[in-house]
């Protein structure tokens, strides 16, 4: 009788054994396959923040399915039409996602102001009038006691600006002369205010005199002025504000990025193109003239491009009227175009291919990787060329970003910048005016 007993509860504890082991394989399963589901899928693609623009086009929603209800927190901001939202105004509002009137998901939604911009296209020649005088280079000094350069001794090094000269702000290369040579004549050394990085630093500095040419010298090259060519973004009609380039200009000796303290932008006629090969990126070669043809001033150079206001309006023959633009995160990977000149000052429309785009939620230069589709473009250019750089990026009628950068390896493909960063450093902010919704 215990014998029997022994067999039937390890005969019973085999098919608990079993039965879970079974449960297990199926919660297993259930584990796997539940997140790989669509429903489940859906759901997790679902952001916690939505920000879009309040334009006529519809703000489309990720969905869950036809037994899940969208509600919105305020009328006011949205009207709602199955998965679609349109903005009446801008303001800040939330999505709630709901299942048997249970909130399963919350998402808050902004809707900035709708801002439309004309994109550019056109060929610009560039001039910069630097922020006190740059030194760009050292060089020796031929003087009674023998060769130095009195720049170095005085501790000014190669990237540091100039602002003042005992105590007076200088603004041009010819300002610093007088004070050399009345400095010289009394022996008496100057007081030097420079600025290296974002820190003002004070030195002295005495001059020299050269027995070759009999002129007192402080062993520096100095520069003030920058010239280039490049091409237009995109200019706002009601405040005539404008973007071009998308990157920094920079030094050509320094490397670093030029503090400016104004500067003018001038029609530009593209004389030939150097076409770009493995290794070798090509160049725009463009003629103009800083004394005719002015078209706008320049208030800034960032890391965005260079930006400032149009003295009057201008146009490309391919876009006339404003468009709107697109966010980071609203970036397709896929078919584009861009507008720019290849030929004297005609601005052409080519296809290209968004190969991808990063959705940020900040600042940050090089948000797309584009590559050049069009064979005309192919043909003529090889691609992305210097002065190519801030030609517009279109995708489905809304302007993107610009073209900043070539890959030198290969001509064909190079790197944009989304427009928002650009509209921002224009000072165009399209977060400013975003109202609160009660």
């Amino acid at each position: 009788m215990v014998w029997v007993r022994y067999r039937s509860v390890k005969r019973l504890s085999k098919h608990l054994n079993a039965i879970r082991i079974c449960i297990g394989v199926i919660l297993l399963i259930a584990c796997i396959a539940i997140p790989m589901s669509t429903p489940v899928q859906k759901y997790f693609k679902i952001p916690n923040e939505l920000v879009t623009m309040q334009n006529e086009q519809p703000i489309e929603i990720p969905t869950l399915g036809e037994n899940i209800n969208i509600e919105t927190s305020d009328e006011s901001v949205l009207a709602i039409d199955s998965a679609e939202f349109y903005a009446k105004e801008s303001g800040n509002s939330e999505l709630v996602y709901e299942v048997a009137g249970i909130p399963i998901k919350k998402v808050d939604l902004s809707v900035l102001n709708d801002i439309r911009v004309v994109p550019g296209g056109q060929s610009i020649g560039v001039q910069l009038h630097t922020l006190g005088v740059l030194v760009v280079g050292h060089h020796l000094v031929n003087g009674m006691e023998g060769k130095e350069s009195p720049g170095e001794v005085a501790n000014i090094n190669v990237g540091d600006v100039i602002l003042k000269i005992n105590g007076q702000p200088i603004k041009s290369m010819n300002e610093i002369k007088s004070y050399v040579d009345q400095a010289g004549k009394v022996n008496r050394d100057l007081d030097i205010t420079i600025k290296r990085g974002k820190e003002e630093m004070q030195t002295t500095l005495h001059p020299v005199l050269d027995k070759q040419n009999n002129q007192y010298r402080i062993g520096l090259y100095i520069r003030d002025t920058a010239a280039g060519i490049g091409t237009m973004t995109f200019y706002e009609p009601k405040s005539k504000k404008y973007g071009a380039l998308g990157h920094v200009i920079s030094d050509m000796d320094t490397k670093k990025p030029i503090e400016i303290h104004n500067g003018t932008i001038v029609r530009s006629s593209v004389t030939a193109i150097e076409k770009g090969n493995n290794g070798t990126p090509g160049e725009k070669q463009a003629s103009f003239s800083i004394e005719n043809n002015k078209m706008g001033t320049i208030t800034k150079n960032s890391p965005f491009g260079i930006f400032g206001e149009l003295q009057h309006k201008i146009e490309n023959g391919k876009y006339e009227e404003a468009l709107p633009i697109a966010l980071s995160h609203e970036v397709k990977e896929g078919p584009a175009k861009i507008l720019t000149v290849v030929e004297d000052e005609k601005v052409e429309e080519f296809d290209v291919e968004i190969v991808s785009s990063v959705a940020q939620k900040f600042p940050a230069t090089k948000g797309m990787v584009i590559k050049i589709t069009d064979p005309e473009l192919l043909k003529r250019t090889g691609g992305i060329v210097q002065g190519m750089s801030g030609s517009p990026i279109i995708q489905n009628g809304k302007v993107i970003g610009a073209v900043t950068h070539v890959f030198v390896n290969d001509p064909t493909s190079g790197y944009g910048v989304h427009i928002e960063w650009m509209l921002q450093d224009a000072g165009i902010n399209i977060y400013e005016s975003n109202k609160k919704a009660s």
